[in-house]
């Protein structure tokens, strides 16, 4: 009979995730190995394989549960601004916000997933690339929704691929403790999506 999961299991295997992710932007994914893993855990490569078969068994659930969190973000937002009464714009302001929120806390987890998804099994990698696809998709129904007469089926992809432009690469420069803060960086964001959208409705 299988050996029942210890209360604290999850609780293991976040904190190997986030140390893990911590690896593989430290070294890259490939040149990171199972004993670099176990020994920043702070612990044995056996023990290590107690919650994980593989390192690629690691990158999956990291991104998997990632993911999901993102996905899970969109529906948190969607609730708030119907719960809060919210107007379409300010939707897509509180959906910039919660993401900046949470690239803030998931730097090196935003990492892997822009740079090593690649390295997933073909069936995973699909999984994972969908949910990137769903994501993307959510942003273009928010933005078509705050601003139908600037968003429309010629310029959709380029103006949410615009916006992911300004948030998605947050890791590479913007710094927790810095100069200026995710919060600080989103009103900035905010206030360029309200007054460039508002006024450069070209081709309108």
């Amino acid at each position: 009979m299988a050996r029942p999961k210890s209360a604290s299991h999850d609780l293991k295997r976040d904190e190997i995730l986030d140390v893990a992710a911590q690896c593989f932007a430290r070294q890259s994914f490939p040149a990171a190995s199972m004993n670099d893993i176990a020994a920043a855990c702070g612990t044995s490569k056996a023990r290590l394989y107690h919650y994980y078969e593989s390192k690629e068994a690691i990158l999956f659930d990291l991104l998997d549960r990632y993911t999901q969190r993102l996905l899970a973000i969109i529906g948190e937002t969607e609730a708030r601004a119907q719960r809060r009464n919210l107007n379409e714009r300010e939707a897509l302001n509180e959906l910039v916000r919660a993401f900046l929120t949470e690239y803030e806390s998931s730097a090196t987890r935003h990492v892997a997933l822009v740079s090593d998804t690649k390295f997933l099994g073909e069936v995973q990698r699909e999984l994972i690339l969908n949910r990137q696809r769903d994501v993307v998709a959510a942003f273009t129904r928010f933005l078509k929704r705050a601003y139908p007469q600037r968003v429309n089926a010629a310029n959709q992809t380029a103006l949410t691929m615009m916006l992911f432009g300004m948030i998605n690469w947050t890791f590479t420069w913007l710094r927790p403790g810095g100069a200026m803060s995710y919060s600080a960086f989103a009103d900035e964001v905010v206030a360029m999506l309200e007054g460039g959208m508002t006024s450069g409705a070209a081709g309108s």
